[in-house]
């Protein structure tokens, strides 16, 4: 007989990795490399590919708040169709079906990828933080950045072989499902107790932190609160035009265009180890000012994407939004739970819903944008000015909001 889940915990972290890097590495991110050559072959406009993107985020939204409200008797099966679904709808993107089936897939496949982030962070956070072993939570969250590293490899090399982009859709469909399986067998979902509130509370790193003490309670919505939600809207907008048309940029320019997949990669490694490295960050300069930190890196990492022709300004691009948009992320849930000053459910809830209207708007703005421009430089030196908004929204108030204290 095997041994409990919370006697593995190193197990349990690396089956949390698998099923991250299967429903977000590639449910939700594969769109990225192959959209190019969805674009040149059915083909698609810049603002159709948005709106693709966007019918995504949508289910996203959709998927995170009704998993939260899942009862606790439905979590383990949750857990195992969403997985299940978060590989079939990668697989259907391979059935060209039109605009309208395309985007219908990708809502389908955006409420699995939430289902399978709210499920697997709920089973396994709390049970490594049982086995004392909370630590291994950025183990869990690297699987994202894992994930989109996969689906750049699997796309770069079929699409070397001369693959349609069926059956690039295929083969990410193939490689989710063998993650998907992997996930199911070290998450074991038996014996945990976790219900619908901790799954709201779990789905991100936010939850490693202690409540707040009672010294900072506050009724209802402070205007620090109002701030990082409106910064957090505006980070949802500015990640995801880089994070959704990035090789369609590199597209653009014959110089660059070979180097796709390499820099989708590289975006995907640096998302990997980047919630390790933020969390190590807050903890010296504090979260506020960490959050804006990582938001201004990633409007200069935005910025380069469309401003510099050449290898530097494509690896700087690269880094700087793997680096930071995952971090950026946990930073934002993380003090908002700490602003709230008591359950948190309310306030993270909000923060999804801001963070989802964000990363539906950014893609069909931008393609609009982008189709009535020629190019995706306006909507990506737009979408670094937001992040520059973002972290001026927090940073400038970042000491009164945390109480005047040194970091």
């Amino acid at each position: 007989m095997s041994a409990p889940a919370t006697e593995r915990p190193l197990a349990l972290a690396l089956g949390g990795l698998l099923a991250l890097a299967a429903a977000m590495g590639i449910g939700r991110f594969a769109l990225t490399p192959v959209l190019p050559y969805m674009s040149e072959a059915i083909p698609l406009s810049a603002s159709e590919g948005g709106l693709i993107a966007s019918a995504n985020f949508l289910g996203y939204l959709v998927g995170a708040l009704g998993a939260a409200a899942l009862p606790p008797s439905r979590l383990a099966s949750g857990f195992l169709a969403a997985l299940a679904a978060s590989a079939a709808t990668s697989a259907a993107m391979a059935i060209d079906g039109g605009l309208a089936w395309l985007a219908l897939v990708r809502f389908a496949g955006g409420v699995a990828s939430a289902g399978v982030l709210v499920f697997s962070s709920t089973l396994v956070l709390e049970r490594l933080a049982k086995a004392g072993r909370g630590g291994l939570a950025s183990l869990h969250f690297s699987g994202v950045g894992i994930g989109i590293a996969l689906s750049a490899l699997t796309v770069g090399w079929l699409a070397r072989e001369g693959s349609s982009w069926q059956g690039l859709w295929l083969a990410c469909g193939i490689v989710s499902a063998l993650l998907c399986a992997g996930a199911a067998l070290l998450v074991r979902p038996s014996g945990t107790r976790a219900g619908a509130g901790a799954a709201a509370s779990t789905s991100n790193p936010a939850t490693s932190n202690p409540p707040a003490s009672p010294s900072r309670r506050r009724a209802g919505l402070s205007p620090a609160l109002v701030r990082l939600a409106i910064a957090y809207a505006l980070f949802g907008i500015g990640y995801v035009v880089t994070a959704t048309f990035l090789t369609s940029i590199l597209r653009a320019s014959e110089r660059l265009a070979p180097f796709e997949a390499p820099a989708w990669a590289a975006v995907g490694l640096s998302a990997a180890v980047s919630v390790w490295l933020w969390s190590r960050v807050a903890a010296r300069i504090g979260g506020a000012r960490a959050f804006a930190l990582a938001c201004a890196l990633e409007a200069v990492g935005v910025a380069a994407s469309v401003t510099f022709t050449g290898m530097a300004g494509l690896g700087l691009a690269a880094v700087l939004l793997g680096g930071t948009f995952m971090g950026i992320t946990s930073l934002g849930l993380i003090e908002a739970r700490r602003l709230s000053g008591g359950d948190p459910r309310k306030v993270l809830a909000l923060m999804t819903a801001c963070f989802g209207l964000g990363q539906m708007v950014g893609p069909t703005l931008a393609g609009l944008i982008a189709d009535a421009t020629g190019s995706f430089y306006w909507p990506s030196m737009a979408a670094a000015a937001l992040l520059v908004a973002a972290a001026l929204l927090v940073g400038l108030f970042a000491g009164r909001d945390e109480g005047g204290a040194t970091p």
